[in-house]
Order: C-alpha cells, then structure tokens, then sequence
C-alpha cells in the first residue's frame, strides 16, 4: 500500500483540493445520481450512502446532494448514465484502469482513447489488467495533525483492515462493505480526513524512473480532466527519490 500513500501525498500537494473542487463536484453529483437510481433512502441503499459519505467528505454542501438525489431517483425527471470501464497501458508497461459514468458512450470512448494514445498509452481488452487489482475503501489523514496510533486504535476498533503511515499521509484501507461505516465513525470520533474514497489497489506495483513516472502521472492527470471519468487507477509505485515535473 506504501506507493499508495505516496500517490495521495502527490494529489494533495498538487493542491488538486482547490483548483478543482468545481469538477471533483460534478463528478460527486454524478455518482450520487446514478447511486440514487436504487433507492432515495441511503439507510436503505448502500451504494446511495457511500456516495453522499464521499460527497461530505470534500465538504459538498446539502444543496448540491438533494437534488442529485431527486433527479436519480426520478423526482426531478429521468437522467440515464452508463457505466464503463475502460483498461489499457501507460507508459512503461503500466497498468491502468479508467472507470467512467457516461450519457454519450462513443463521446467516452473517443475521449479516453486519445488521450491515451496521445500520450503514450495504449487501451487493452476488457479484463487485461483488471485481475491485478483489488477495491478497498480508502481514507486518508494528515500525520501532521494525528499520530498513527491514534488512527490506528480508532480504524481496527470500527472495522478498517489496515492502517499505514507514508511522508505525512496515514492511510487507512477498509474493505468496500465496510467502507462508509468506518468513516462515519472515525468522523464521531472527531478525525478529520483530508480524502476519502472506494478506490482500486494493485496486488503488485511497477516502479519506472523519474522521466517515466512523470509521464504516467501527465496520462492520470489528463484523463481526470475528462468530465466523463469517475476514477483512474494504476500500479504504478513513486520512486522514493522521484521529483515531479512542473
């Protein structure tokens, strides 16, 4: 999980926070619609509750949540989204996996396959890299605010599988069922998480050098950009001495 933490101290200091909280937004709102397609009640619909958890958890307001509920669920007339995965390959061999949530699907597809090939990836079949991934809950904490004890005696008493410190990031991973209770309680025990989110972990990871990780670090941060995707996932690992280019 070490590379993991990694990757989340890199989103954080890349301030990714404000410049695009607007976007992280939408995309929030999306997921809530489509969650909410099961049922208006989140004691009811797990995936419903997830989703508003995440959504408070970047400090959505109230506004932005009820009505994303009320259109999914049909109150405020029919929104139909798709939900595609695309995998492939990023430079240096690296695994990759874009989950998308669509209204146009060739729009999606043509999107994310330039970008990766403009960039020096490649899409694969379905199921080419998907087998080398696992999805855990994780939700992330400032090592400068708490200590890992106290995260971790808070974590495995509420159900979390694993607690791991990396530069100034705690992580905390749970499993997917678990994943909203866990934070919940964290939240009622007074933490504050800097991040929290249903993501997809490599069983194994690559290590490239700087020049190449940089380059799988431009291909993630572009296909973010893409309001279509929910989520990009890869087993890159960050060298320990790697240095991001401006």
């Amino acid at each position: 999980m070490s590379g993991h933490s990694k990757w989340a101290t890199i989103k954080h200091k890349k301030g990714i926070a404000d410049a695009k909280r607007g976007q992280k937004f939408t995309k929030l709102i999306k997921e809530i619609t489509v969650a909410a397609k099961d049922g208006a009640d989140p004691d009811s619909n797990a995936r419903l509750r997830t989703a508003i958890l995440k959504a408070k958890a970047e400090n959505m307001p109230k506004d932005n949540i009820d009505p994303a509920i009320k259109k999914g669920s049909g109150e405020l007339g029919n929104a139909t989204f798709y939900e595609l995965t695309y995998e492939g390959y990023a430079p240096g061999g690296v695994a990759i996996i874009i989950d998308t949530l669509t209204d146009n699907k060739n729009r999606t597809a043509a999107d994310v396959r330039s970008t990766l090939t403009k960039l020096g990836g490649s899409l694969g079949s379905t199921g080419c890299v998907s087998y080398m991934f696992q999805t855990k809950g994780v939700i992330t904490y400032d090592a400068s605010k708490y200590t890992e004890d106290q995260i971790l005696e808070a974590a495995l008493e509420n159900g979390a599988e694993d607690v791991s410190t990396e530069d100034d990031v705690i992580e905390v991973t749970t499993s997917p069922a678990d994943f909203s209770q866990v934070l919940e309680a964290m939240q009622n025990a007074g933490f504050e998480q800097d991040s929290a989110d249903v993501q997809k972990i490599a069983d194994q990871t690559v290590t490239l050098d700087n020049e190449k990780a940089n380059k799988v670090l431009k291909i993630v941060s572009r296909l973010e950009d893409l309001d279509d995707v929910q989520q990009v996932s890869t087993n890159l690992e960050l060298p320990d001495d790697f240095q991001e280019e401006e």
